[in-house]
């Protein structure tokens, strides 16, 4: 990411209001998101997803922010409040909670990602932005949006669209605009069989990152206009754009790398598989997504813990972690963890062996336990001498959850340990 001479942080970032929709529920993380909505599963040792964008915003100048939930909102609400209530009010700097509002019928919840805009209208009309910034909540990535927002005014638009470059392949999964040499967008089309490559690169095509920047008077003008439509199922992708395209001015805004020029780093970490990945790679030692990057700082809340602490040195019982990240409050007893990321105020007790696996915090693995390719939620208790992840048919018969690729995702209630909680 740029360094701070390099952002855009100007009158343009201080007069967005940005947008963050994170009601959704992230059912393909299966019982990952029972107890939680899917903007605030962990991530990365000590972060939710939802702090990647939220951070973005900050980092981009970007002080005015509306939080949308729905969904299971109150562990993201949890987080939000002890994290991100260091802005000042006085200072027309905050960060919002927008529960539902349900302003169109008192009985119905956000029918599609426009619809969850449009019954804010009044909160957003209050705070009077000159440009409206829409984010989805559920990705992991680091992006400047002021470059965005400066593209957006220098070429007149009336809309902008973030967009990842993809092989032709990959598009089929995303909705693919469709543009011509000035990057304008001609057409739309949501997972399209035989997606448009970009002008003079074949085989590469723009997908849509859900990032949409938005002048104030279209974006209500266009909500408005969507919610008298009979039969729309009021979302962005589906309706808004396609219904924009050929009357107003729509751009599309490559997200490269600043340094390299090349695609930037972004994941959807909605699969259990896709989650699982995405944290492994960080342990790397030069990983796609440095968290480390002073310049980029990724903000959270985080419990005051000691450091994390390995104990015994005997050659049966040595507590060790090669090749890993281990959070803080973390206690590795006599155990071994290699390629794993463990989160904050895990134990690992004496003879265990945990590999190739993503733990989250508050996990206790006993005694004599094997774990691999693995996900443990907050709160398990591995019971001593249990294995996970070395037979995936024990596991399905142990009720575990089991992927395509053989990643074995555990929750307390599997466990039948706990009833079911905010977690």
């Amino acid at each position: 990411m740029p360094d701070s001479t390099q952002r855009f942080v100007s009158r343009l970032t201080r007069n967005t209001l940005a947008l963050i929709l994170a009601g959704g529920r992230g059912s393909r993380l299966q019982d990952l998101t029972k107890w939680r909505s899917k903007p605030a599963v962990p991530f990365g040792g000590k972060f939710r997803i939802v702090d990647f964008p939220l951070s973005n915003c900050i980092n981009s100048g970007i002080r005015r922010i509306g939080v949308l939930t729905q969904y299971k909102s109150h562990s993201l609400i949890l987080h939000i409040q002890k994290g991100w209530g260091f802005l000042r009010g006085e200072f027309g700097e905050f960060v919002e909670l927008w529960p539902a509002q349900q302003r169109v019928t008192e009985t119905s919840w956000y029918a599609g990602t426009a619809d969850a805009v449009f019954q804010n209208l009044d909160i957003i009309r209050a705070h009077n932005p000159d440009y409206v910034l829409i984010l989805a909540g559920d990705h992991v990535y680091k992006m400047d949006y002021g470059a965005m927002i400066a593209q957006h005014v220098e070429m007149g638009a009336d809309m902008t669209v973030g967009c990842l470059e993809v092989d032709l392949a990959k598009a089929r999964e995303f909705g693919v605009m469709s543009v011509d040499l000035d990057n304008r967008v001609r057409h739309f089309a949501e997972k399209p069989d035989q997606p448009d490559s970009i002008p003079g690169r074949e085989g590469v095509a723009l997908a849509s990152m859900g990032i949409y920047v938005f002048n104030r008077g279209f974006l209500y003008e266009q909500l408005i206009r969507d919610s008298d439509m009979p039969g729309s199922s009021r979302d962005f992708g589906k309706d808004i754009i396609p219904g924009v395209i050929e009357k107003y001015r729509v751009m599309a805004y490559p997200f490269r790398d600043v340094r390299s020029g090349e695609q930037a780093y972004w994941r959807d970490v909605g699969t259990v598989d896709a989650f699982w990945q995405a944290n492994l790679e960080l342990i790397g030692v030069t990983p796609p997504l440095n968290l480390y990057d002073a310049s980029w700082p990724i903000w959270t809340y985080q419990e005051q813990l000691p450091p994390a602490k390995f104990v015994f040195d005997d050659e049966e019982r040595r507590g060790m972690a090669v090749d890993s990240m281990v959070s803080g409050g973390c206690i590795i007893s006599g155990a071994v963890v290699r390629h794993s990321l463990l989160f904050s105020n895990v134990r690992v007790n004496s003879y265990s062996y945990v590999q190739d696996s993503v733990i989250l915090p508050d996990v206790d693995v006993g005694r004599n336990c094997r774990i691999h390719n693995a996900v443990i939620d907050r709160g398990c208790r591995i019971p001593e001498g249990m294995q996970i992840g070395l037979d995936p048919d024990r596991d399905r018969a142990n009720g575990f959850f089991v992927t395509e690729a053989e990643v074995t995702l555990v929750t307390p209630e599997m466990l039948k340990q706990e009833p079911s909680y905010v977690r």
